[in-house]
């Protein structure tokens, strides 16, 4: 068998993260064979030094270990498909999106096919992998994690094993992404707002780091909150948040923003004074966002 530092790899899909999966074991001298549906997509890694495989066939029997990086399980599968035989016996670490139910698929579908199988997630963007900081995390077989460990941590030197259900990185992934867009939308309004008095965005660039270190501040005081299912001592109340919704209605109106997006928002906040919960914390939302037909306020 080869050291850990040297495992031959294969990677399967050459998107922006794929082509970066690869180029990081490259530089780390890993043998490293790599496939995509547009052949084009590799000329960029074989001059790294990467082999080609002619089919994906080829490309699962050259390595023990494959790393998928496609969009969908159901992308997975479908490429797959051809060089499930060769899959017997050998790794398979999947590093798509997708819902944990696509994960729990796949890997029905991968260890009935013999592979001895992991679902991963890389928390961060292409230019990142390979950082000593970058998240990744996984689920599924452990002996497959505790194997390969040296050779996943050539992508990120954050890499946790989250459990041996191999939807738990599925799972997390869209658990923690669920803040991205609504965080990134809020700056984009404001960037829309500031742009409009003639402001540059980038002057909201500080301001905004600051702000997300104080969200990031009270986090762990909000999960103990829903944790214990207390809500009694809020560091912040749904009231106040509830008598913010006409501000954010006036400023739409007033300089030509589209802040309907908000609305869902508003709804929730809305509801949680209709059930009496306005001198509770914030994050009794959790609660309302568990009971979505409102069964709590009957």
């Amino acid at each position: 068998m080869p050291t850990p530092a040297r495992t031959p790899v294969t990677i399967v899909g050459l998107g922006a993260m794929g082509a970066a999966l690869a180029s990081a074991y490259l530089a780390a001298g890993h043998p490293t064979t790599v496939w995509n549906r547009s052949p084009e997509r590799a000329a960029p890694l074989v001059e790294q030094g990467a082999a080609h495989a002619p089919d994906i066939r080829a490309a699962v029997a050259a390595s023990p270990l494959t790393l998928t990086c496609l969009t969908t399980y159901d992308a997975t599968i479908a490429a797959l498909g051809p060089a499930a035989a060769e899959l017997a016996g050998r790794a398979l670490v999947t590093l798509n999106s997708g819902s944990p139910s696509g994960a729990r698929a796949m890997a029905s579908w991968a260890t009935g096919h013999g592979a001895r199988f992991l679902d991963g997630a890389v928390k961060n963007v292409p230019t990142a992998v390979g950082g000593p900081d970058t998240l990744l995390y996984y689920g599924g077989d452990r002996a497959v994690f505790d194997e390969y460990e040296a050779t996943l941590r050539v992508l990120g030197g954050d890499t946790q094993f989250l459990g041996p259900e191999p939807d738990l990185a599925a799972l997390y992934e869209l658990a923690v992404g669920g803040t991205l867009l609504p965080a990134l939308l809020g700056f984009y309004q404001g960037a829309a707002l500031v742009t409009a008095r003639g402001l540059k965005a980038e002057t909201l660039v500080p301001h905004t780091k600051k702000w997300l270190e104080m969200i990031s501040s009270v986090l762990p005081l909000h999960a103990a909150e829903i944790d214990r299912g207390d809500y009694s001592d809020p560091l912040s109340a749904i009231e106040i948040f509830h008598a913010g919704i006409p501000y954010d209605e006036e400023l739409g109106a007033e300089n030509g923003l589209d802040v309907r997006w908000h609305g869902p928002m508003h709804d929730l906040l809305r509801r949680a004074m209709a059930e009496g919960r306005g001198d509770q914390s914030i994050a009794a939302l959790v609660e309302l966002l568990r009971d979505p037909v409102g069964r709590q306020g009957v």
